[in-house]
């Protein structure tokens, strides 16, 4: 029987977690896996509720209390690093704690490692509940993705991961800074599932354009010598086609490129080895819950 690690981040959404966890032990109660779960509190500053949730279909369950906040991405990789570093497993399935990431689909994660057990499974995005103007810079993200990096990325942390696949990310330091990211540079052995993300169990999305710009360029810094690469080539042409044109107009695309490889330059120094091997040391306590 697999052993399957459920990784969950969390910051305050208490709410959200514990009704995520009724879900996914009523979801798996049919499929022929052991599974844990292990929640990674990102140093919440609300206290958190009792946990009156039936759990009886999981194997085990903890909460591990971080020290300090470091972001929904460091939370992720503290977890992965945690997890291989301390449990007995097959495979990690990391979600998003506040629903939209639907335990429905945790089956049809399953059926699709059993026939490329080695493989990475990722649940692609084909549908999305938010609003127009979210819809809108969510795609220029990934159109900004392709353009400088080359890479199509559809999925975000909702993914099935190999044992060896998350001993690889553990010693990639992009993963400290882009889970999506670092997932797409360390494996091309993929395969996926269609995922509809569900609304929110609660309250509405902390996710401004800026996050989402700061997302989408963290990416981005994972493939930063692609990123230099194709801007250079694209200055240079650029700036050779509109040789007797230049203006305050003709110039805009090029400050605009330039903002970017220096923003791209600046984020990738948040991928820090040392940083992200230490990252266990920020664990303060860890609290049984099954």
């Amino acid at each position: 029987m697999k052993k399957i690690k459920i990784l969950i981040p969390v910051y305050n959404d208490w709410q959200s977690v514990f009704k995520l966890l009724e879900n996914i032990n009523s979801k798996v109660s049919t499929i022929d896996c052991e599974f844990s779960v292990i929640i990674i509190n990102d140093a919440s500053t609300e206290s958190r509720p009792e946990l009156l949730a039936d759990l009886r279909n999981l194997k085990s369950g903890e909460i591990i209390n971080m020290k300090e906040n470091r972001g929904h991405a460091r939370c992720i990789a503290a977890g992965l690093k945690h997890i291989n570093e301390t449990k007995d497993f097959d495979y990690v399935i990391p979600m998003d704690g506040d629903g939209q990431d639907k335990p429905e689909e945790l089956s049809l994660l399953i059926e699709k490692i059993r026939d490329y057990p080695e493989a990475v499974v990722t649940a692609d995005r084909v549908k999305r509940p938010e609003g127009f103007t979210f819809k809108f810079c969510y795609s220029t993200h990934k159109l900004l993705t392709f353009i400088f990096t080359g890479q199509t990325i559809k999925y975000g942390n909702y993914t099935c991961l190999p044992k060896s696949i998350v001993s690889e990310l553990v010693n990639e330091p992009a993963t400290w800074s882009s889970f999506s990211g670092s997932l797409a540079k360390v494996t091309k052995n993929k395969k996926s599932i269609p995922s509809k993300k569900s609304k929110r169990y609660y309250g509405s999305s902390k996710m401004n354009f800026v996050d989402l710009l700061k997302h989408s360029l963290s990416i981005i810094s994972v493939f930063k010598a692609t990123l230099l690469i194709r801007s250079t080539i694209f200055l240079i042409t650029y700036l050779f086609l509109v040789t007797g044109k230049i203006s305050v107009i003709t110039l805009i695309p090029v400050i605009g490129v330039i903002i970017m490889m220096i923003s791209v330059i600046i984020l990738s120094r948040r991928e820090d080895i040392l940083d992200f091997n230490n990252s266990l040391e920020n664990i303060q306590i860890i609290d049984q819950i099954k």
